[in-house]
């Protein structure tokens, strides 16, 4: 077989064409569909938008369907969300940081941010919540030799007392606990156990991401049997967030 197609072209030169033409489509490809999200851009100062762009800067829609019933999404979405956060900006110049000027634990503001994630309950793959009270799974109990916790007081990173461990929230599917009902005064409230601290010999909890007067505040659920996936996120901003907003301290630096 003849390498040379013509007197100033062969199969390798051919193949070398191909490569190229097929790499400049790929990244124009690549390009639109990571512009599902969060474009067109915005002036940080000014709030201008940006230009959409042609057909080779923009992603089709496509179209999703959620399973166990719960319709079809589309993406890129259309129209922009409202974005209205209690914080002031410290400075006129892009990427200078913002200021709470209210509370940033329940704001919403910097590690205490969430997203608008779905109101229904994480599923496993039968189609049930995966996330619920030891109290309604019958048939989980605490492993044998690991500390029950029911009774045990939660404290906080001030030392106090913030309430009683009254459940616990386990996930089905990963055979773990995912949070503590904590009793607070008149109210109960989920504390994420991946950031307890269990202390066996003194048979108590501690969390030293929140002060124990912070624990009133933490977002309410509204089902007592389960937490929808927006719910979860909402309680695990709030903790996370007292990392650095729990005391005026941890705003400062170190040095």
């Amino acid at each position: 077989m003849n390498p040379h197609l013509t007197s100033g072209i062969d199969v390798a030169l051919l193949v070398l064409w191909a490569f190229a033409l097929f790499f400049l489509v790929l990244v124009f490809y690549l390009r639109r569909e990571d512009r599902r999200e969060g474009y067109p851009l915005e002036d940080e100062l000014t709030g201008r938008l940006d230009t959409v762009g042609g057909p080779l800067h923009t992603a089709s829609t496509k179209s999703f369907l959620l399973p166990f019933g719960r319709g079809r999404v589309t993406a890129p979405t259309q129209g922009r969300e409202p974005v209205d956060i209690a914080a002031r900006r410290t400075d006129r110049f892009a990427g200078a940081p913002y200021a709470p000027t209210g509370n940033p634990l329940v704001d919403g503001i910097g590690p205490a941010a969430w997203a608008e994630r779905a109101r229904h309950p994480d599923l496993d793959m039968e189609g049930h919540p995966r996330i619920v009270p030891l109290s309604v799974a019958s048939d989980y109990a605490v492993a044998v030799g690991d500390p029950d916790l029911l009774g045990w007081p939660m404290l906080g990173a001030d030392g106090v007392v913030a309430g009683t461990i009254e459940d616990l929230w386990i996930d089905r599917a990963d055979r773990l606990i995912r949070y503590m009902q904590v009793s607070v005064g008149d109210r109960a409230v989920l504390a994420p156990m991946m950031m307890a601290n269990v202390d066996r010999r003194r048979r108590r909890v501690v969390i030293d991401a929140l002060l124990a007067s912070q624990f009133a505040d933490v977002p309410p659920i509204e089902a007592a049997d389960r937490i929808t996936l927006y719910e979860e996120e909402r309680v695990q901003a709030y903790f996370g967030g007292g990392y650095l907003y729990a005391t005026p301290a941890r705003q400062e630096p170190l040095l």
